[in-house]
């Protein structure tokens, strides 16, 4: 037992048991379990605690996305973020989350373009222990680990469409199971999706499901580039040389006029990405 401890074992049981002890014990370890959870999420997110620390820029188009927040954030519509790539999508999504009713579970983001397809189905949904070679252990996806959260779908357009089929069932039942099970998982999640690509276009050319667009496409949010907003330039550099003058120690620096104004004048095909 004291072996056990050590490892890891929250409990032990000690045989002949009833039943009444083994949900007490299981119940322990579930809110163990939750615990856990809650000050890892909470850890990770402490310094995103109002949507002023996320979105920076007094544009109109930005005050406009922040009155949009506002009204999308206390329902639980699914959103469209649209845009270039870099111009703060998932900081857009992050605002709704913590602006929202779900703002003390977990906001867990998926990104499209960085997983194949069938390690994107796992990491959505999570498998079994043997489904496949290689799954040596069950794994929980991401829609049972933001339980009662948001779910981030950074850049949908990439995702093929066997799985956008998963998908829009998640969408439409609030159910999904694991790579190699037929048990039915219910889920409690808000979904929030990027794009940089032309949706409407895909569908046409038959990459897309219109089902899943319209499924998706509740609120649309439309996240101007930089070139757009050229006002916001100034609290933006402001933001970013502050943060990097706390996270290197540096002392408080301040940027010169004539490099401000030349920050201005460019272009920013990389967007606020590129400006950091």
């Amino acid at each position: 037992i004291v072996e056990a401890i050590k490892l890891g074992a929250l409990d032990y049981i000690v045989k002949p048991f009833e039943i009444e002890e083994i949900k007490i014990t299981v119940e322990k370890a579930l809110q163990f379990k939750s615990l856990t959870r809650e000050v890892r999420y909470l850890r990770s997110e402490y310094k995103y605690h109002s949507i002023d620390k996320l979105i920076h820029g007094h544009s109109r188009m930005m005050e406009e996305i922040i009155d949009i927040i506002s009204r999308v954030s206390r329902v639980d519509s699914t959103v469209l973020l649209r845009g270039e790539s870099g111009t703060g999508k998932e900081l857009v999504a992050r605002a709704i989350h913590i602006d929202g009713n779900r703002r003390d579970n977990p906001f867990v983001v998926v990104s499209g373009p960085n997983l194949a397809g069938d390690l994107l189905e796992t990491e959505l949904f999570g498998h079994e222990k043997g489904s496949f070679t290689g799954a040596y252990e069950r794994r929980l996806g991401k829609f049972e680990i933001a339980e009662g959260g948001t779910v981030f779908l950074d850049e949908i357009s990439e995702i093929n469409l066997p799985l956008q089929a998963k998908l829009l069932r998640v969408l439409q039942e609030r159910e999904f199971s694991r790579l190699g099970s037929h048990s039915v998982i219910k889920t409690d999640v808000r979904i929030i999706a990027a794009t940089n690509k032309d949706l409407e276009g895909m569908i046409k050319d038959g990459q897309f499901r219109e089902d899943l667009y319209y499924r998706l496409n509740v609120v649309n949010i439309y996240v101007p580039p930089l070139r757009e907003r050229i006002d916001d330039i100034p609290m933006l550099v402001e933001y970013f040389i502050k943060k990097y003058c706390t996270s290197m120690n540096k002392p408080p620096a301040t940027i010169d006029p004539s490099a401000l104004k030349r920050l201005e004048e460019f272009n920013y095909p990389g967007n606020v990405r590129e400006l950091e």
